[in-house]
């Protein structure tokens, strides 16, 4: 089968839920503990979510001209391709399987069985199943296991499985996202929030004493983006969307449309939710929540004693789905990577189904390797570089574009260009400059990783060019 074997079945709703469902997994419950202890005051950890959300609406608006000049699956790896060379595309499309999107599922995958466990406590990260010596895997890591494998089985059978599941579990996470953060602000403390708000634009390290610590201008401003790895995190893979445009309906219209309002969609949602948090739980108890779960506790406030066991099961929904849109799109980008001879050539093939089944299951083998490394989080940090200095050259690929091929068809053009896309390219340029200075250990390890797929990539083509 060839590409144009490729089914539009996803309408533009389905292509929306697709972006919410892939940015909203267990980050927003979590991370805003890690965002609080380096930015000390209430009124920053707001504005670190606001930034971040600007940043992904500004750079989801930028990728609509892309993906109605380029509607064809693989997205953002096409984009690259076309705007600079196969090189460039190669090395974003390697990292993006080594790590960005398998080291993404695992670490989504361990977190459904972290929370899962307060409901089955038996299925605890901290019990020990199997013991190997050199390392040990817990049943968490055993059911991340199982859900990947069993959303890669249901997406192997065709687009309409997948599209079921994220629809129906991303509106039922949207809606109970919204259910907590309505209930929260109903029962809203006036002695927290007064507190919370009375120096909330103090910048400052907040200890695990309560004491805050002074920053130096300079070291401000390095605690600011050191903050924005987590909500970066939190709100990346809505560019998921466009490594599937081969099955969406309508694609030069519908892809820009579902950037733009799933990122949103939720931006509100996150933006909303730590203002909840700053109404119901002082800041020492976010910022040193039990295993920074912030939302575990925000709930237990609002509900009592059930409220655990329902942030659980909104975690358990949230990354479920959040899941099966990476594992639906992540395939894709395989799939045109073999096309161009630079992975695996059975990748570039689809079943009866119509979808890249052997893809679907290379990136299942790695992701449940890296669920049973116990590394995930740790790459995923260290990745945070290169994923945004990817967006970056993606959207300086806008530029070249309308430089190379001014005359080429542009159904969507970039809203605000070219003002927005350079207000993207100078906040990330600041932001991976400043991770460089103050945190070497989120930067290096993702360049090297990276970098690896440049003998990776001679070595195809040579590999392309003997059997041509």
């Amino acid at each position: 089968m060839s590409e144009e074997n490729f089914k539009p079945v996803l309408g533009l709703r389905d292509a929306t839920m697709i972006v919410a469902g892939s940015m909203i997994g267990s980050g927003i419950f979590i991370v805003s503990a890690d965002i609080l202890r380096n930015v000390g005051g209430a009124g920053w950890l707001i504005a670190v979510w606001l930034i971040t959300g600007f940043m992904t609406i500004s750079a989801a608006v930028s990728y609509g001209e892309l993906s109605g000049m380029f509607p064809k699956a693989g997205g953002q790896y096409v984009y690259l391709r076309e705007a600079f060379n196969p090189l460039i595309a190669f090395l974003y499309g390697w990292s993006f399987f080594a790590v960005i999107q398998t080291g993404t599922i695992a670490a989504v995958g361990v977190a459904f069985s972290k929370f899962m466990a307060y409901i089955v406590p038996g299925v605890s990260e901290d019990l020990v199943l199997v013991n190997l010596g050199f390392m040990s895997i817990s049943p968490a890591q055993v059911v991340s296991i199982i859900i990947i494998i069993f959303l890669t089985y249901v997406n192997t059978r065709g687009i309409q499985g997948g599209k079921a599941i994220q629809t129906t579990f991303t509106i039922t996470k949207l809606v109970s996202l919204f259910g907590l953060i309505v209930f929260g602000l109903i029962m809203a403390r006036g002695d927290v929030w007064s507190a919370n708000w009375t120096n909330a634009w103090s910048l400052t390290k907040l200890n695990t004493d309560g004491s805050l610590e002074a920053y130096t201008t300079i070291a401000a401003v390095g605690a600011i983006a050191a903050a924005m790895v987590g909500s970066i995190f939190s709100s990346d893979a809505w560019n998921n969307v466009t490594f599937i445009a081969g099955e969406i309906k309508n694609p030069q219209r519908n892809i820009g449309l579902a950037l733009f309002l799933g990122t949103l969609i939720v931006t509100i949602i996150y933006v909303s939710a730590n203002i909840m948090y700053t109404a119901v739980l002082p800041l020492g108890e976010i910022a040193f929540a039990e295993k920074d779960r912030v939302a575990v506790a925000a709930s237990h406030v609002i509900f009592g004693n059930i409220g655990t066991v329902i942030i659980a099961l909104m975690i358990m929904i949230s990354t479920f789905g959040c899941n099966n849109g990476l594992i639906l799109a992540g395939a894709r980008v395989y799939y045109t990577m073999a096309k161009d001879g630079l992975f695996f050539r059975q990748a570039g093939e689809l079943n009866r189904f119509a979808v890249p089944q052997r893809a679907l299951w290379v990136q299942c083998v790695l992701a449940c390797l890296w669920s049973l490394s116990g590394r995930y989080g740790d790459l995923l940090d260290m990745v945070s570089f290169v994923v945004v200095l990817f967006y970056m050259l993606t959207i300086v690929g806008i530029f070249i574009l309308r430089r190379t091929r001014p005359d080429a068809p542009r159904p969507y053009r970039a809203f605000g260009y070219p003002v927005l896309p350079l207000i993207y390219i100078l906040m990330g340029v600041s932001f991976c400059l400043l991770l460089i200075v103050y945190k070497p250990k989120f930067t290096w390890p993702g360049l090297i990783i990276t970098l690896i797929g440049i003998p990776i990539y001679y070595a195809a083509l040579q590999r392309r060019s003997s059997k041509s």
